[in-house]
């Protein structure tokens, strides 16, 4: 599975834990990841992608067409499967 939203292109960040003792050791702070099926009109199919929540919301906000011809451009560009 793949550690980035699809829509948002958001990632992991690194930073510190900070225990009570003020120790700091290293850690990841991953964005919410779900892997969500969605019906595409256009191309009578689903696809199904991998998007943080405000992805989700993203596309409830602009529409799956408008999101999935975004998407489809930049996976052809760097050779992806489409």
């Amino acid at each position: 599975m793949t550690t980035f939203c699809e829509v948002t292109g958001r990632r992991p960040t690194f930073g510190k834990a900070v225990s009570h003792s003020h120790r700091r050791t290293n850690r990841r702070f991953d964005p919410n990841l779900q892997r969500k099926r969605f019906w595409v009109p256009s191309e009578n199919r689903f696809v199904r992608l991998t998007v943080s929540v405000r992805g989700i919301k993203t596309i409830d906000a602009q529409g799956i067409e408008a999101v999935w011809a975004r998407i489809k451009r930049e996976r052809s560009a760097t050779g992806g499967r489409v």
